[in-house]
């Protein structure tokens, strides 16, 4: 079976993956700013950081569990391209010097996650029979 073949026999169940993996990925990065866990360091919930560890630890949940799904993404795209303009555009041009490629990563998967949505597996297909946003 060609690689092709196989991707699109498998398109469903590679793409829940990866939104399953972004969303627990993106998860984590709230849980370090709300909480202080994996060697992050908690912020004010007030603050701008602890507002961004809410969205992230919130869309995080709500993608992983494809809940609310293209919301979740739109609402994370938004914080990632502000997050890499006001900490890592200023640095440098390249996002690779400017350590702002991660910010960027993400942004491009909330742009597919936008827009392909939650799809099989999802609990908006388990309890709407379709997708909610």
């Amino acid at each position: 079976m060609s690689l092709s073949k196989f991707a699109d026999k498998n398109q469903d169940g590679l793409y829940v993956i990866f939104r399953i993996l972004v969303g627990l990925l993106f998860l984590q990065h709230g849980v370090q700013k709300l909480f202080g866990s994996f060697g992050g360091q908690a912020a004010d919930i007030t603050s701008l950081m602890g507002a961004a560890g809410l969205i992230e630890f919130f869309a995080g949940l709500f993608i992983a569990f494809g809940l609310f799904t293209r919301l979740a993404a739109a609402v994370s795209a938004i914080e990632m391209i502000v997050a890499y303009a006001m900490v890592h555009m200023g640095q440098a041009v390249i996002p690779l010097v400017n350590q702002g490629e991660l910010a960027l990563l993400y942004f491009a998967a909330f742009l597919a996650i936008l827009a392909f949505g939650a799809r099989r597996l999802s609990l908006d297909n388990m309890f709407f029979h379709r997708e909610t946003f």
